[in-house]
């Protein structure tokens, strides 16, 4: 008696990592077209976001946290310095989360997807804080006392009237998502690599810090938010083991929370020997 056994289709893995790419494609572009669509609900709450800009900068006082004006006025110092200031903050931010995810997709699948669903459950709280709390920006506020920096020196990426600004919600300042999205990269590279220099990639969220606020787009509290926002999200979404695979992100997860085995191997020793025996019986 025989056997005959099909041959697998050679073509069927990458027809298989190409659905997968496409559908991580639609995925990421999906929610960032709704989180966009979703800011925009906002614009239209002038007053109200000036008014909360008012409450941001006396709370800011009251907590002694130092002026804006202070890191601007550095800034200031070269056009030089805060056309590099303003380029950074509109061409840095969607291009640099970009790349990250990217290269995570390609080498650190299991990070990948650890990092996708931190940065969406970041996004959609950022979200609903959008449309919860409109905020006019520093820029906008008259005891500020700040310069518009990138329409004076430019590059912009907001029309000089945020009422007629079609592109983007102005008002939506609170939480500084150009800081979250910083500080995730550098936590989602120190997490994913084992380099000694990894630590150095907290520099992007610091120079992303000074940026966002020396060019007067954030208060200080908007970047406090976003890191308690992103905190939140951490601890929410468990984050890949140091011995975890990387193995495809459209693999099924296997993960000590969906693999019963998993959780065993994750034991210490003692303790995995005892599970493991009681297993067997």
């Amino acid at each position: 008696m025989t056997s005959q056994t099909t041959p697998a289709d050679p073509a069927a893995g990458p027809r298989a990592a190409r659905r997968r790419l496409i559908r991580e494609l639609l995925l990421v572009a999906g929610l960032f077209t709704v989180y966009k669509a979703g800011r925009m609900l906002s614009t239209g709450r002038t007053d109200e976001a000036f008014r909360n800009a008012a409450w941001i900068w006396d709370a800011e006082r009251a907590l002694h946290l130092p002026g804006e004006g202070a890191i601007q006025r550095l800034l200031l110092h070269g056009d030089a310095l805060v056309h590099g200031a303003n380029t950074y903050y509109a061409a840095v931010h969607f291009p640099a989360t970009a790349l990250f995810l990217v290269w995570l997709y390609l080498h650190r699948p299991r990070h990948y997807l650890w990092t996708r669903r931190v940065l969406a459950v970041l996004t959609g709280a950022a979200l609903a804080l959008h449309l919860a709390f409109p905020l006019a920006p520093p820029r906008m506020l008259g005891d500020a006392d700040l310069i518009d920096t990138a329409q004076v020196y430019g590059p912009t990426v907001y029309g000089a009237a945020p009422a007629t600004d079609t592109m983007a919600n102005q008002f939506a300042a609170m939480p500084s998502l150009h800081f979250g999205w910083a500080l995730m990269l550098a936590l989602g590279v120190i997490a994913a690599t084992r380099s000694k220099w990894r630590a150095l990639w907290l520099l992007h969220p610091l120079l992303t810090l000074l940026v966002v606020v020396g060019t007067a787009n954030h208060y200080w509290l908007d970047a406090i938010v976003a890191t308690v926002l992103l905190g939140a999200a951490l601890l929410l979404i468990r984050r890949p083991g140091p011995g975890a695979a990387d193995t495809d992100p459209g693999a099924p997860d296997t993960d000590a929370g969906a693999h019963p085995g998993a959780a065993v191997r994750d034991l210490p020793g003692p303790r995995r020997a005892a599970e493991a025996v009681g297993a067997a019986r």
